[in-house]
C-alpha cells in the first residue's frame, strides 16, 4: 500500500487543509475530519482576507463566486479561486487557492487542492483532490458500493478496508481525468497519470500512468501532452 500514502500522492504545501494530514497515514483516513476541521480552521481565518457568509462559510476576498452557485456551510474557499455559475458545493468542501468549480458541479464532503479544475458537469463526493489536478467535462467520482458494503482499497495486489461506506476517489497531484469518466468508490490514482475520456476506473492506478481500460495501463514515457483545460 505504499504507493497510495499520501507522502506519495500529495504535495501538502499545495492546501490549506495540510494539517488535517498530520497523523494520517492514507489520505482516505482524512474523510470523516473534514467536516470538523473546516469549523475550526474557518475560525482562525483572518478577517483582512476572508468574510464569513451565513453558518460556517468562509469565503477569501480575492474569489470569485458567481451569484447563481450555492455553497453550503461547513465550507472554505480559498484565495483566488472561482465558484462559477450554478455550482453546487453541498458542504463540508475545501476548494484550495486558484482552484475552479465549473457549471453545474456537485461537491460534498471533498478537499480540493491549489489549482484544482471541476469545471463543467462534474460530481465529486467523499474525495480527494491533489494540486493541479482535472476532471473533464462530465466525469464524476461514484462514492457508494451499489450493494451498500464497505469501501476496499486495493492496491498492488494489497487491501486495505476502509470502514467507509462513502468513499469516491483519490487524486494524486496533477492527474487528468478525461471527459465522461467514472471513477468507482475506493479509486485511488497516483501523481502525473491520465486517465482516457469515457473510462470506467476501479482501484488502483500507478504514477505516471496511462490509463485506457482495466487491463490497459502503460506507463507515461518522455512528455505527454495533457488535456486542455479552461
Amino acid at each position: 500500500m505504499e504507493e497510495c500514502k499520501i507522502i506519495n500522492l500529495y504535495n501538502l504545501n499545495e492546501t490549506i487543509a495540510a494539517p488535517l494530514f498530520e497523523g494520517l497515514t492514507y489520505p482516505w483516513e482524512a474523510l470523516p475530519k473534514i467536516k470538523a476541521f473546516i469549523i475550526q480552521l474557518g475560525n482562525t481565518l483572518p478577517a483582512d482576507k476572508f468574510n464569513k457568509i451565513g453558518e460556517d462559510v468562509w469565503i477569501a476576498k480575492s474569489a470569485k463566486v458567481a451569484p447563481t452557485a450555492y455553497i453550503n456551510g461547513p465550507a472554505i474557499v480559498d484565495e483566488e479561486a472561482e465558484i462559477r455559475h450554478c455550482a453546487f458545493i453541498r458542504g463540508s468542501a475545501i476548494v484550495g487557492k486558484g482552484a475552479v468549480v465549473g457549471n453545474s458541479t456537485e461537491l460534498k464532503n471533498v478537499i480540493l487542492f491549489n489549482k484544482v479544475q471541476v469545471p463543467h458537469y462534474n460530481y465529486v463526493g467523499d474525495s480527494i483532490l491533489g494540486f493541479k489536478s482535472h476532471m473533464g467535462a462530465g466525469s464524476i467520482t461514484s462514492n457508494v458500493k451499489s450493494d451498500k458494503t464497505l469501501v476496499v482499497v486495493r492496491c498492488n495486489g494489497e487491501e486495505f478496508h476502509t470502514g467507509l461506506k462513502k468513499f469516491g476517489a483519490m487524486l494524486g497531484d496533477n492527474v487528468e481525468v478525461g471527459c465522461n469518466s467514472v471513477l468507482n468508490p475506493g479509486t485511488v490514482i497516483g501523481r502525473d497519470s491520465n486517465i482516457y475520456p469515457t473510462s470506467m476506473v476501479r482501484g488502483f492506478v500507478p504514477a505516471n500512468s496511462i490509463y485506457k481500460t482495466r487491463t490497459e495501463i502503460s506507463e507515461k514515457r518522455g512528455t505527454q501532452a495533457g488535456t486542455d483545460r479552461q
